[in-house]
């Protein structure tokens, strides 16, 4: 097993660029009340450069998650940034997963705002992502919050996407931890656990958030009401999605508050040096009562023969969490004028 601190190597490339111009990033995403959160913050972090923005299903529809990443833009008035609808259903096709229980019917706990002004653009979220890493090698980092279909679908379209991109921060799994659709399984990867196969294996240098980090990342009651009655851009309207997602987390897992899965993983992506990662290969489980389950190869034995973790690039993946820096840095963003 090989415990990596980002601070100590390099070659991992943990570390965030000395360079001032700011990092090209795609955020691929199915907003979603957490992934609206991450979002703003992304539009409130000054290195950064969303370059687009490409929907997929998961906590709603395909079409839904593509309304609402137009809803933000508008609302963060980015509606330069492009928005690619993705994939309607998982690769194996069916109707997908959808956690409208968790995040209301609208995705944004049931406030039901106006329909967007701006359209989609024509090209599908595969095309555009082959389109973009294509258009900027070596570049462009994917902040992938959702199930992990339009990757797949990108890696399926151009074999050399896996190393023209910058870097992978994904959401999902639950390394070594209880999922939370099943024992087994966390919602991303069990959404379309055959996407998420591929793009663990792909080579692509990947950084993977799960939630066993996640759900240490939480805003208290206290925290929320904070939020409300700050001056921060996006405060309000927050506030106001977060009441149906706090009194989901109550019913569901006894906690006054919110889990920060998608803002933490953001933190992940700007403040690597916040996280210590192990290093190991990852499948993931694409049938049977596991369906949906991550396990990764720490490395810890010497196989005699070669087994389905043989031959795959390993991937980073988030072992411990500085907790109260990423809360922090998560309210100063929400909270930013």
């Amino acid at each position: 097993m090989e415990f990596v601190n980002s601070n100590s190597h390099a070659e991992v490339d943990m570390r965030p660029s000395l360079c001032t111009k700011p990092e090209k990033i795609i955020i691929d995403t199915d907003p979603g009340i957490d992934d609206s959160m991450a979002i703003f913050m992304a539009f409130q972090s000054p290195e950064l450069e969303v370059i687009g923005l490409t929907a997929i299903f998961g906590n709603v529809t395909t079409e839904d998650a593509t309304r609402n990443a137009l809803l933000l833009c508008e609302i963060a008035g980015r509606t330069d940034v492009p928005v690619a609808e993705g994939s309607p259903e998982p690769l194996k096709g069916g109707k997908p997963r959808v956690c409208d229980f968790a995040h209301g019917s609208d995705g944004m706990g049931n406030i039901y705002l106006p329909p967007p002004k701006e359209n989609k653009i024509g090209k599908s979220a595969s095309e555009f992502l082959v389109d973009k890493v294509s258009e900027y090698p070596g570049e462009v980092s994917i902040l992938a919050l959702g199930p992990l279909t339009n990757l797949a679908l990108a890696i399926k379209r151009d074999s050399s996407f896996a190393s023209k991109v910058k870097k992978v921060v994904i959401l999902g799994g639950a390394f070594f931890a209880l999922g939370n659709v099943n024992p087994a399984a966390e919602a991303n990867i069990y959404g379309d656990p055959e996407a998420a196969d591929i793009v663990f294996t792909s080579g692509a240098n990947i950084v993977v958030v799960g939630i066993n980090i996640t759900t240490q990342v939480k805003l208290t009651d206290a925290d929320l009401s904070q939020l409300r009655d700050s001056r921060g851009r996006y405060a309000k309207l927050l506030s106001n999605m977060c009441k149906f997602y706090r009194d989901w987390h109550v019913k569901s897992d006894g906690l006054h508050g919110i889990f920060l899965h998608d803002p933490a993983s953001f933190v992940a992506l700007i403040k690597p040096d916040l996280f210590t990662y192990k290093k190991g290969v990852v499948r993931v489980e694409t049938q049977g009562i596991c369906l949906g389950h991550t396990l990764m190869d720490q490395g810890l034995k010497r196989w005699n023969a070669s087994n389905p973790w043989t031959g795959y690039s390993p991937v980073l993946i988030a072992w411990t969490v500085n907790v109260d820096e990423v809360v922090m840095h998560v309210k100063e963003l929400l909270m930013k004028p």
